[in-house]
């Protein structure tokens, strides 16, 4: 960096007329006026909204004029989790709100290496959408059926989503570069009706044929009817190798049909995401209409204060809660933009050539991104016209005081950059960003409205300033409606509930300033204690990945019985080696950065740090693997980037 950045350090503040200017400042008014309340900041906004959950979601609810096709008799019926029920009574349909608009206005902007540009108004959505609700119901699909897709981040997975929801269908999706056995693991559980598959895809210049890896998970799937292709790598549309399929064009033959919506109870099932299932058959996390519906309007219009006006952007895979977000810019109102492909192909500055050519104005992407981009020494403010820019947003690992200093100095001034955190859990972020308070190097803004988060030590009391365990003390209407094959709700308890009674525990450490922002510092369950020094993974990586010569790292605590040893794994730039000087030099920043009881006792190279799909670093098994677990007992290899990695460990192993 050229102007080294302490934690804390303030790097934006918002304009003298916020309040006025943005739309959680002109909802903070209203809720104050209809409830006779003085709500002076965003502080006295968040201590109301988590003390008055009836009051704040009932005004959510107005403000946004949600569309029921019957009332709620209540906002809350019982406010113990997990038990909570939401808004009793009503029935809507979250297709309805987010094809609300009907106008020519971009609803989508799709970039592939695969095709050209694809955009289309919200009117072409509408219709698009229609024909394939129609299409879909032909097939026998209605309400509670399973839809599930093999797609893209393309419009036509938007297309049948929408479509999907329109008929109260539940819709899931994996990304088309996961392996079959990861998909079948998914999908098996929830026992789908209809399959849509592309053919194959392109990504970073090279094609990839899926006709193989469709076919097994046809067969893998016995309550499947209907398989619906979409020709995508091949578009001549050669289908020779998908047998008794039906093509996405003649699904959608049905054109002109009326497009309506299937009103269905609030907390009727929407969607079914997943996690990561690197350890084990991945939790079935299903998501309601309502709960979603509620907590993304808050979430997109009054702490993104993204309308009407915007292109919205998120760089995702559909194997991703993020292009569930993305998907829900919609119910803004904005345009969504997709990119399909590799983001580092042609070159790390892809994305930021996108937006500049698509005048985007919000760029979410991940932490790992950015000190990417940072690291590789990219200027995107000053290599391309990101003046339509007003947002960047981070989520999937915290992201350091200098990552936020350079999207500052090198992608814009005068940008609300928020740093978020939530989870596929409730399909959100729980703490993230405000339009009305400063950005700090570093530090999360503040926790979201509604979001009763809080930090608990070893006693489950709140602590302000100190490291505690992420907890979520009152309920949110987007926490899982159940899990899917859980009948009798022990998996999803044991899940978040067994540590503290009636509190979700999610398993994060945080640090709550005494300003309201929060520091995310890693997982609880992969805590670095090295005699009695508490350190958070995330903390560890900023230091060691601070030294130019690393590319990247993972740190491990081999800590069972007599055995205290921390291991360090690092992949290093092809400039550098791992000599004696580096690891002088190692060893001696994190001393002085961390503490010296965290000091590596050994410091290994390898060629890749083993991430899930979604990119997140797998410290729990590669620790499973040296304490002497099968490297398939330990992780799924489809539920990885990188699978082949963790061979690295097996070798370690007989060296430990």
């Amino acid at each position: 960096m050229e102007h080294p950045v302490t934690e804390g350090t303030v790097l934006w503040e918002p304009p003298e007329d916020a309040r006025t200017r943005t739309a959680m400042g002109r909802f903070i008014d209203a809720a104050a006026e209809r409830h006779g309340i003085a709500l002076a900041d965003y502080d006295a906004a968040w201590r109301w909204s988590v003390d008055d959950l009836e009051g704040f979601w009932a005004t959510v609810w107005d403000h946004f004029d949600v569309i029921a096709h019957e009332p709620y008799r209540e906002v809350l019926l019982d406010r113990e989790m997990p038990q909570t029920v939401w808004f009793p009574g009503a029935s809507l349909n979250y297709a309805e709100h987010a094809l609300r608009r009907d106008d020519d206005a971009l609803a989508v902007i799709a970039r592939s290496e695969s095709r050209d540009d694809i955009e289309l108004t919200y009117a072409e959505l509408r219709i698009a959408v229609a024909a394939a609700r129609a299409g879909l119901a032909t097939l026998g699909v209605g309400p509670g059926d399973r839809v599930v897709a093999y797609l893209p981040t393309i419009p036509e997975t938007l297309i049948a989503f929408l479509a999907s929801a329109s008929l109260g269908a539940i819709w899931s999706s994996c990304a088309p570069e996961f392996g079959v056995s990861a998909v079948l693991d998914r999908f098996q559980q929830i026992e789908p009706k209809v399959l849509l598959t592309i053919d194959g895809y392109r990504y970073g210049g090279r094609d990839h044929d899926r006709a193989d890896e469709v076919a097994a998970i046809r067969d893998g799937l016995p309550t499947l009817e209907h398989t619906v292709v979409l020709p995508f790598l091949d578009r001549d549309g050669d289908l020779a190798a998908f047998p008794d399929v039906l093509t996405w064009d003649a699904l959608l033959d049905a054109g002109g049909a009326p497009l309506t919506f299937e009103a269905v109870a609030f907390d009727h099932p929407l969607y079914v995401l997943y996690s990561s299932g690197t350890t084990g058959l991945p939790k079935s996390i299903v998501h309601g209409h309502g709960g979603i519906l509620v907590e993304h309007l808050k979430m997109l219009s009054l702490h993104s204060d993204l309308d009407r006006a915007d292109r919205f952007f998120w760089f995702t895979t559909t194997g991703w809660m993020m292009w569930n977000y993305l998907a829900s810019g919609l119910l803004v109102g904005a345009t969504v933009v997709f990119y399909d492909g590799n983001p580092a192909h042609p070159d790390l500055s892809t994305l930021w050539r996108m937006a500049s050519e698509l005048r985007v104005t919000y760029f979410g992407t991940s932490a790992p991104f950015i000190h990417t981009c940072m690291r590789e020494g990219l200027s995107p403010g000053s290599s391309f016209d990101l003046s339509a820019l007003r947002g960047v947003g981070s989520t999937g690992a915290p992201l350091s005081p200098e990552g936020f200093a350079w999207v500052y100095e090198h992608v814009g001034s005068d940008l609300l950059l928020g740093s978020v955190s939530g989870g596929t859990d409730l399909c959100t972020a729980f703490v993230g960003s405000s339009p009305l308070l400063p950005v700090h190097a570093g530090e999360i803004q503040c926790r979201c409205l509604g979001a009763k988060v809080e930090a608990f030590d070893a006693d489950g009391k709140p602590v302000i300033g100190k490291r505690g365990e992420l907890v979520i003390t009152e309920p949110m209407p987007s926490m899982p409606v159940f899990f899917w094959g859980d009948e009798d709700g022990s998996r999803l308890r044991s899940s978040y509930f067994s540590e503290f009674e009636g509190v979700w525990r999610h398993g994060d450490w945080i640090r709550i300033t005494d300003r309201g922002s929060c520091v995310i510092t890693g997982r609880s369950d992969a805590t670095l204690n090295r005699g009695g020094v508490r350190m958070g993974t995330s903390e560890f990586y900023r230091v060691v990945e601070g030294l130019p010569e690393v590319a990247d790292s993972l740190v491990v605590h081999l800590d069972e019985g007599d055995d205290d040893r921390l291991l360090l794994f690092l992949v290093l730039r092809d400039d550098a080696a791992l000599s004696e000087e580096f690891e002088g030099r190692l060893r001696g920043a994190i001393r002085e950065g961390l503490s010296p009881r965290h000091v590596p006792d050994s410091v290994f190279e390898i060629a890749a740090v083993p991430r899930t799909l979604s990119g997140k670093k797998l410290e729990i098994p590669v620790k499973k693997i040296l304490l002497g677990t099968a490297v398939s007992d330990a992780a799924s290899p489809d539920a990885l980037q990188n699978p082949a990695s963790l061979d690295a460990f097996v070798k370690i192993t007989g060296r430990l």
